[in-house]
């Protein structure tokens, strides 16, 4: 490993063991992927062999160009970026993908940091600002944390996708009376709206309750909700460059 590598990544002390405890990181961060986007040549092969000793997979790409011809997979996952990077900073690239609605979380690392560096970076959601030479202890750290909030992010619009999918059964009567029922009217005053009866919007409502699965008004109006916020899932950043800022 080069010197160069060495000043930007500390190595661990006496009393700071590297970790060797593998299946606590491969638990939590199991069929995940990391991608880094790193000038450094030394600091990519670093930052690949610190995540492969706790059975992290990943991917390291020199500039930002690089990284977006690949496709995302549908795992969680995060980015770790430097913030200087050639032709576009990691900073910029974030706005852009941000912009475009990718939510994979982003662990930023720089030789060169400041105050409003990191806060911008933070206000944009980045999950850590690591400032080189940091612990590899703080990378892996921070790279599990990012991956558990994707794992959720995942989760949820995975959720969506099949609470969508409910949805495209009903009738176009049946999503007009969820709709008026989970913005809070009642029975009557969906009647009202749709210009039937009220039995006739208890016997829609009955038929929504099944189709989309709810044991509860609660429960369909979380669904409902889930819908309408669940951002629509993103597998390339092809175009993300070719954005306006």
């Amino acid at each position: 490993m080069s010197r160069k590598y060495e000043r930007l990544l500390e190595r661990p002390t006496q009393s700071y063991a590297r970790p060797v405890a593998a299946p606590i990181y491969a638990r939590a961060t199991q069929d995940a992927f990391v991608f880094i986007v790193e000038d450094d040549l030394s600091m990519r092969e670093g930052l690949i062999d610190l995540l492969e000793s706790v059975g992290l997979q990943s991917r390291a790409f020199s500039s930002p160009t690089e990284l977006l011809n690949m496709e995302l997979p549908d795992l969680a996952g995060c980015f770790v970026l430097d913030i200087r990077l050639p032709g576009i900073s990691g900073l910029d690239f974030q706005a852009r993908l941000v912009a475009a609605g990718v939510r994979v979380p982003i662990i930023f690392m720089t030789g060169h940091a400041d105050v409003p560096m990191a806060v911008r970076a933070m206000k944009a959601g980045a999950v850590d600002f690591l400032t080189k030479p940091f612990r590899e202890q703080d990378m892996l750290d921070a790279v599990t944390r990012a991956i558990e909030l994707d794992s959720m992010r995942l989760d949820r619009s995975r959720q969506a996708i099949e609470t969508f999918a409910r949805f495209q059964t009903l009738s176009e009567r049946e999503r007009e009376v969820m709709d008026l029922v989970t913005a809070g009217l009642m029975n009557k005053q969906v009647a009202g709206r749709m210009g039937v009866v009220e039995s006739t919007v208890k016997i829609y409502r009955a038929q929504v309750m099944r189709r989309m699965g709810a044991q509860s008004l609660a429960d369909l109006v979380r669904m409902a909700e889930l819908m309408r916020s669940a951002p629509a899932p993103i597998t390339s950043l092809t175009a993300i460059l070719d954005r306006p800022k």
